[in-house]
């Protein structure tokens, strides 16, 4: 399970306005915001960063500074491989170590989507038990107690996380991802497709698979 919400894509008009500076071409420049505030790639504009993005990273430095801001909920499993993208990236989480202990363990709190049904057994009471270990640490605060809740926890469990990130980072991880086994880099890169401009700046329209 994975889940992409509040997403907010900034700073387009800056960076093609940036991508016209080394050939001075800024009297090209064909793009407008429309009646709901989007910025829109007219298309002279729009032919360029296609143009840029296809020559290579070393070209499209205009997609260094199109930043993207998005709560991104997933299980613990998924975000040790995103934290393989260090470069240009935040990251603020939502605490496990502190808040772990703060509310019932619940069946949603666990990403469960394609377990087996003896796999969602199993869970379950995984679950009971841990629940059991929540209430006896919320009521002696042992310090044993908080290290069994994070010990056994399930690489299975939720965190959210807001991300800020940028396109090209996106085109690392899109080409890096698209293909893998896990269903979430797929939703991810539908997601990144999704963004404005994603299918031509992120995937390349002659490119996407």
């Amino acid at each position: 399970m994975i889940r992409m919400e509040r997403t907010s894509v900034m700073n387009l008009e800056n960076a093609m306005r940036g991508a016209r500076n080394p050939m001075n071409s800024w009297g090209r420049r064909d793009s407008e915001y429309d009646e709901e505030g989007n910025y829109c790639l007219g298309p002279n504009d729009l032919d360029l960063a296609k143009r840029l993005r296809k020559a290579g990273s070393d070209h499209r430095k205009f997609m260094r500074q199109i930043l993207v801001s998005v709560d991104i909920t997933a299980p613990i499993y998924w975000w040790k491989e995103y934290d393989t993208y260090k470069v240009a990236t935040v990251a603020n989480s939502t605490s496990t170590m502190h808040k772990i202990h703060s509310k019932p363990f619940e069946l949603e709190d666990f990403s469960h989507d394609h377990l087996t049904e003896s796999g969602l057994e199993i869970l379950k009471g995984i679950m009971a038990e841990l629940e059991k270990i929540r209430l006896r640490f919320a009521a002696g605060k042992k310090k044993e107690d908080w290290y069994d809740l994070i010990q056994l926890l399930p690489s299975s469990y939720n965190q959210m996380r807001t991300c800020t990130l940028n396109y090209e980072t996106l085109v690392n991880i899109y080409y890096a991802r698209r293909n893998h086994k896990l269903e979430e880099w797929h939703e991810f890169c539908r997601w990144a497709e999704s963004l404005p401009y994603g299918r031509e700046l992120i995937a390349g329209e002659e490119e996407t698979i």
